[in-house]
């Protein structure tokens, strides 16, 4: 899942999933938090022009090798559906793309 991901490298920092600190799957940690919101809480709200950026510029299929991580939804709060919704919400892809 796409904020799976998003999260995963968010948190941890780690520089296996961070590229010199800079980017995920082709998503900087900017845009990686400016998803946050849209995929996590009891009330996400619809993506943010920044966050649609972010996800325009990903590497989907990079992303969607997360897509089953159960640490994002367990230590992030990231709903996977949300995540995996991202990519047709902000227009990146058609309805009929899934992972």
């Amino acid at each position: 899942m796409i904020v799976v991901a998003i999260m995963s490298m968010i948190g941890s920092g780690s520089g296996s999933m961070l590229v010199n600190g800079q980017s995920f799957c082709h998503m900087s940690k900017a845009g990686l938090k400016s998803c946050l919101p849209s995929v996590s809480g009891e009330n996400p709200v619809p993506p943010t022009p920044t966050c649609c950026l972010a996800i325009a510029n990903a590497d989907l299929p990079c992303l969607c090798q997360y897509k089953d991580s159960t640490l994002l939804k367990s230590i992030y709060g990231v709903d996977p559906n949300l995540a995996m919704a991202l990519p047709v919400k902000c227009n990146v892809v058609d309805p009929s793309f899934h992972c």
